[in-house]
């Protein structure tokens, strides 16, 4: 035969077992209430869109969660727009859209409807490549050649801005015409991230393409 066990239950350990308990309980509680109560989708969750891309109309149907980046890689298969940091740090994905550079995996496919959109491949090919194209080459603004697309497509938008006339924040007189400046050029393009640092060749590059059509 066992000997007696010899228990005494104390208030402390009384307390804390009931706290314990109801933890417990509040717990499972609050899990259950919201699986429960877990917000369904509201409307449709695929759109079909139809984007205008270096002139050719493209009908795709996409998540509504799509950003145009993947829509032009994935769908599209225009890899030429490149990803890297995906949240519009690094402008390896900047293509134009409607005439203005933007970060493409910033935005949503399904806000272009009807948007005229220009990558790199519709810049030029090999064999008859845009004078910002020829002149990247020349100048060797480029080592691994992965932001390159965008650097491209940001350079040529630059050039078209100065000449417009449109200030940046390093622009002095508002007033007057704004230069073609190593400082402008270099402010513009601060956007565009080259981990190879080859900015020196990038900025000859889009210098040169400036003074040949000047």
């Amino acid at each position: 035969m066992s000997p007696p066990i010899g228990f005494t239950l104390r208030r402390r350990t009384l307390l804390a077992g009931t706290a314990a308990a109801a933890l417990t309980h509040s717990m499972t509680r609050d899990a259950s209430a919201q699986t429960a109560e877990a917000p369904q989708p509201v409307g449709p969750q695929t759109s079909t869109v139809t984007l205008v891309v270096n002139g050719t109309p493209r009908e795709i149907t996409v998540d509504n969660r799509v950003s145009l980046l993947d829509a032009l890689r994935e769908h599209l298969k225009l890899t030429g727009t490149k990803k890297g940091c995906d949240h519009g740090q690094c402008g390896a994905c900047t293509c134009t859209v409607n005439g203005e550079r933007i970060n493409a995996c910033l935005s949503l496919a399904v806000m272009h409807d009807g948007d005229e959109i220009e990558t790199i491949e519709g810049i030029g090919q090999p064999d008859n490549m845009d004078p910002m194209q020829a002149a990247f080459v020349e100048q060797d603004g480029f080592q691994c050649g992965y932001c390159t697309p965008g650097q491209i497509q940001s350079a040529r938008k630059v050039i078209e801005e100065i000449r417009a006339g449109i200030p940046s924040h390093v622009t002095g007189d508002l007033t007057a015409e704004i230069a073609m400046t190593d400082a402008e050029i270099r402010e513009r393009m601060s956007g565009n991230i080259c981990r190879c640092g080859a900015y020196a060749n990038i900025l000859s590059a889009i210098t040169q393409v400036a003074e040949e059509n000047a």
